[in-house]
């Protein structure tokens, strides 16, 4: 992967990550994905956000998410994804996208909800 679409990759998850809301603990199975229960290792956490970005590659490129991205973006755990925003990071994201998206895999996205990480 080149520089420029890791960084990309690196945004999306960002974007998806800042907006992922509180309700975590909405995930739902299917097509295999991973599923932990109570407080994740982070390896699961590593393993977690693999998946996303993995999965969800083409919502870069601002293609439509399938089926399989949105299932990783209703079931991802906001403890495993928050601490990668960096304020660094945060301004790079365009907020009305990925509201967008998540809210159309289904996901809730509460109202002045904030994610990242206070470090840079």
């Amino acid at each position: 992967m080149k520089k420029g679409q890791r960084t990309s990759v690196v945004l999306f998850v960002a974007l998806i990550t800042i907006t992922v809301g509180i309700d975590s603990n909405n995930n739902k199975n299917g097509g295999g994905s991973r599923i932990f229960v109570g407080a994740l290792t982070e390896a699961q956490c590593k393993a977690e956000r693999n998946d996303l970005v993995q999965d969800c590659k083409p919502v870069v490129a601002r293609m439509p998410s399938s089926p399989l991205c949105c299932q990783r973006i209703r079931g991802a755990h906001v403890e495993c994804v928050c601490p990668v925003i960096t304020p660094k990071l945060a301004p790079l994201i365009d907020i009305n996208y990925a509201i967008s998206v998540i809210q159309g895999c289904g996901r809730r996205v509460p109202r002045h909800y904030k994610c990242g990480n206070r470090l840079d």
